[in-house]
């Protein structure tokens, strides 16, 4: 008996590579390919007319309206609709920024055809995938199989400063510390998190709702 497939979506100015996705992803039996846009207004008028897809893979730089906004409309207005950012950075801001608007993943456009497809299946089973720039662990934390641990008051001023675009210098002169002090709170949350990387950070603190962003 088939599985029940996924309904994609994927909004890229990029037409050659929109189409490109869309014709890849449709040979997965796993999937079913239900609109393309390549900006967000036109994804708002596709919703519309459309079945609801339950995965969008959504590129950042687009025209009228891009990545980060249209993930931000899509999450006020489609909260159950998961957003897998496609894009070609991963640069911490890009990553930071589209976490931010919405977005329950972020792959890089040089991921290969499987890849992308254990990316849509996780995200939509789970609610978030990282790719390698997190571990797995954020994903089990996230959909609340793992017991939260214990964050002195120091090292939560530091996570939450770490959701700002501030390097970890000016986090330092805002917390009153050395430099060497903040890497010791990162170094610590990053044992106790089981993470390897700042935007893992954020997205534990975003995802477990810790601050109010």
């Amino acid at each position: 008996m088939q599985k029940e497939q996924i309904l994609i979506a994927i909004v890229d100015d990029h037409t050659l590579f929109r189409n490109g996705v869309a014709s890849l992803m449709g040979e997965f039996e796993e999937l079913k390919v239900v609109f393309e846009a390549e900006n967000g207004e036109q994804m708002q008028y596709m919703l519309a007319k459309k079945p609801l897809p339950q995965v969008i893979l959504m590129d950042i730089n687009m025209p009228v309206i891009d990545g980060y906004a249209a993930t931000k409309w899509l999450k006020e207005r489609y909260p159950k609709i998961r957003v897998l950012a496609l894009s070609m950075f991963e640069d911490d801001k890009a990553v930071i920024r589209m976490i931010k608007s919405g977005a329950n993943g972020y792959v890089l456009k040089e991921s290969k055809p499987r890849e992308l497809l254990e990316a849509i299946k996780t995200v939509n089973e789970k609610g978030v995938f990282i790719n390698e720039m997190v571990s797995g662990k954020l994903i089990r934390t996230v959909a609340g199989d793992e017991t939260p641990p214990d964050f002195s008051g120091k090292e939560l001023e530091f996570l939450k400063l770490c959701c700002s675009e501030l390097t970890y210098k000016e986090i330092a002169d805002k917390m009153f510390v050395s430099p060497r002090t903040v890497d010791n709170y990162r170094e610590s949350l990053f044992q106790k998190l089981n993470l390897k990387t700042r935007t893992g950070l954020v997205m534990y603190a975003i995802k477990n709702e810790i601050f109010k962003l």
